[in-house]
């Protein structure tokens, strides 16, 4: 999919639209009205240019079939950022957003073709440029987190971990040295942190070729050390906390991760 989202004014269906998005501009947008922005989660004008020349060109207006979008794009990402900021079900969307249905069927398939995760990248890589480092990471972090789960959350894809002592699930994290996500896996409560770095590990090889370092704790200790050596050429460091400290302490490089949970 093209993601060249600048195209030509040529072809505008209203000479006097009141957003430069594809769905405004070539589209069915003009036909809903307006939204005034008045939420924190809101794009302010500065943030809409950054992130503008990101989007996808729609596959109606490339030929490829489909209607012509009816919703402003600028509003759709307003209502997904809602959503997301806010921890609320898509049906408790506020009503001047679009109806959730469709912003929801936005974000599906932007998810389901992978777009979202592209998106993500390129986020990343910008800010990590803004912070002085290059866009694509050289060492990562990787630590898991158990979370108790509901009674109404399936036996199949629950555990229990009984270093934590949790009947749950567990969520698996890789990040950067600066906190940003790279991968998460979630699991059964009871896969251990082994298990999940074994599945885990290779992806993120394929994905960031360029990481060849990687920090993590106890739990990642054994055979996984000379593994991923020997077969991904990845340097695995554990940094184990000191047995003669009691309380928090801040350990160097894991604390990254533990922000990121946090």
């Amino acid at each position: 999919m093209s993601l060249l989202y600048g195209v030509e004014g040529a072809g505008l269906k209203s000479a006097g639209v009141s957003c430069d998005c594809l769905a405004h501009r070539f589209g069915n947008a003009a036909d809903h009205p307006g939204r005034r922005p008045v939420y924190d989660t809101d794009m302010t004008d500065e943030q809409w240019q950054v992130i503008r020349p990101l989007l996808p060109v729609p596959a109606w207006l490339e030929g490829r079939g489909g209607r012509p979008e009816g919703y402003c794009h600028r509003v759709m990402l307003d209502a997904i950022f809602y959503v997301v900021d806010n921890g609320i079900k898509w049906r408790a969307m506020p009503v001047d957003f679009p109806c959730w249905d469709r912003v929801y069927a936005f974000f599906r398939r932007w998810r389901e073709t992978g777009l979202i995760a592209e998106f993500h990248d390129r986020l990343r890589g910008r800010v990590r440029e803004a912070a002085g480092r290059r866009a694509e990471p050289s060492a990562a972090v990787i630590d898991s987190q158990s979370v108790k789960a509901d009674a109404v959350v399936g036996s199949g894809s629950r555990g229990y971990d009984g270093g934590k002592k949790i009947n749950g699930r567990r969520q698996h994290l890789i990040c950067d040295t600066v906190g940003l996500l790279l991968m998460i896996n979630v699991t059964a409560g009871d896969v251990t942190d082994r298990q999940a770095a074994t599945d885990m590990l290779p992806v993120l090889s394929t994905r960031f070729p360029t990481i060849t370092r990687l920090w993590a704790d106890g739990g990642y200790t054994g055979v996984l050390i000379t593994w991923g050596l020997t077969v991904l050429h990845l340097i695995v460091t554990v940094i184990k906390r000191s047995d003669d400290v009691c309380g928090f302490m801040v350990l160097p490089r894991r604390w990254v991760v533990e922000r990121s949970f946090a």
